[in-house]
């Protein structure tokens, strides 16, 4: 889905600040915190306003569009994905990784045959060292 399409639906128009937010988001590839989106934001066009990039993770993560973890102490934001996903974060460099899981799955389906809990969302983390901060050792 389209960005133009997701804010259509729920009539809201694509601004020039939501379009470079969706981009900065989709090309990271990586957690980013507000900040760094702020900064990447600046970098495309200083003319947008930082409090723009603010309303616009707001309206995002209403829509379901991003998906706000709280990755040790910050707060990150990234595209919206499913959430059989485990975020491994290197507790060296700070890097976040995601790891398909279908534990995450299962624990929903437990969780939602016992009666006594419903699921909305699932944010599992991780902490330990990646690949290369480990070898750096």
């Amino acid at each position: 889905m389209t960005l133009e399409t997701a804010l259509r639906r729920s009539d809201h128009r694509v601004t020039r600040p939501r379009q470079l937010v969706w981009d900065v988001l989709h090309e990271a590839g990586t957690h980013l915190s507000a900040a760094e989106i702020v900064d990447a934001v600046h970098v495309l066009d200083p003319g947008v306003n930082s409090s723009s990039v603010y309303r616009t993770l707001g309206l995002f993560a209403e829509l379901n569009l991003v998906r706000e973890s709280r990755l040790g102490e910050t707060s990150t934001w990234e595209p919206a994905h499913e959430d059989a996903v485990i975020h491994l974060i290197c507790s060296r460099c700070g890097t976040t990784s995601h790891h398909d899981a279908a534990v995450v799955d299962t624990l929903r389906a437990q969780l939602e045959q016992s009666g006594n809990f419903e699921p909305h969302s699932i944010d599992v983390t991780v902490t330990g060292r990646c690949a290369h901060c480990s070898t750096a050792s």
